[in-house]
């Protein structure tokens, strides 16, 4: 299935990071949830609750909805640049989110 959302920067450079171990090529400098959602990850995490998929919802900072793990770290993948190396993982508990 074709990804909703493209690649506004197809010939840029491109650095390798990885999401839950999977290795992949983002435009390096890129706003971090737009390059993964161009890459066809929509789930980001999953609400500690009701264990709900979520994704980017506001890509502005406000809803938190895009919280992901780097490097070990808590972080809004819409407020992260795209850097090489980054580790990228899926919240597993309300201790990550």
């Amino acid at each position: 299935m074709k990804p909703a959302f493209r690649d506004l920067a197809p010939g840029g450079r491109r650095v390798g990071v990885t999401f839950d171990g999977r290795a992949l090529q983002l435009p390096e400098g890129q706003n971090l949830a737009a390059a993964l959602l161009a890459a066809g990850i929509g789930r980001f995490r999953d609400t500690p609750v009701s264990g709900a998929p979520r994704g980017p919802f506001c890509m502005m900072g406000a809803c938190y909805d895009c919280l992901v793990l780097i490097d070990g770290c808590t972080r809004q993948a819409c407020q992260t640049e795209v850097r090489d190396g980054l580790v990228i993982d899926t919240p597993r508990g309300p201790a990550d989110a």
